[in-house]
């Protein structure tokens, strides 16, 4: 896993509230354990026609969202059932962070656990947010800060493990690998 200190990155908006993990990554996708080609996927239903030609007015296939490694969402993105496969689909896109007012704690955690940076901000921040698509935001991880184009700085909760998680690049798994050292010694102890 990448790194994540700081992202400045345009914004892609859907402003839809209670975007659910089978929008996100419809079920018929889930049949790969990789995330690898999970991208061309996302957002399926919305983003291609019944003969998967993409629908001209889905803003992920505008010129604009190009190069956009934030998504700014309406509230309770996220929510629905629980698969991982909808942050890996996000991030094989090139996502590396979701802003929304509320995000589905299930998903919040999946996220976080595979390198996309889930962010909660007030009413009033989503508001500014979703009235300014393609706006370009800068997110940083140390001090948990988002700061917006006009200079406006908001601090966004973030769990110290998971931020230390994002900082070093590495999940749980890779946080307890890294010190196998550690943990061979105290059990030699035991």
């Amino acid at each position: 896993m990448e790194p994540f200190k700081h992202l400045i990155s345009r914004t892609v908006v859907m402003p839809a509230a209670n975007i659910d993990t089978d929008q996100i990554i419809p079920a018929r996708f889930l049949t790969t354990t990789t995330r690898e080609g999970l991208g061309a996927r996302l957002f399926a239903d919305w983003r291609y026609d019944a003969e998967g030609r993409p629908r001209p007015d889905f803003v992920l296939n505008r010129p604009e969202a190009d190069g956009c490694r934030i998504l700014v969402a309406g509230r309770n993105f996220g929510c629905g059932s629980s698969r991982e496969h909808a942050p890996w689909a996000l991030t094989d896109y090139g996502f590396r962070a979701v802003i929304s007012t509320e995000i589905a704690d299930i998903f919040r955690n999946n996220s976080l656990k595979n390198g996309l940076l889930p962010v909660v901000v007030e009413p009033a921040v989503s508001d500014w947010l979703l009235a300014h698509p393609g706006s370009e935001l800068s997110l940083d991880v140390a001090t948990r800060t988002l700061t917006l184009p006009t200079g406006v700085a908001v601090e966004f909760p973030l769990e110290a493990f998971a931020q230390h998680c994002l900082l070093e690049g590495v999940d749980e798994l890779g946080y307890l690998l890294a010190r196998s050292a550690d943990i061979a010694a105290y059990e030699a102890q035991a």
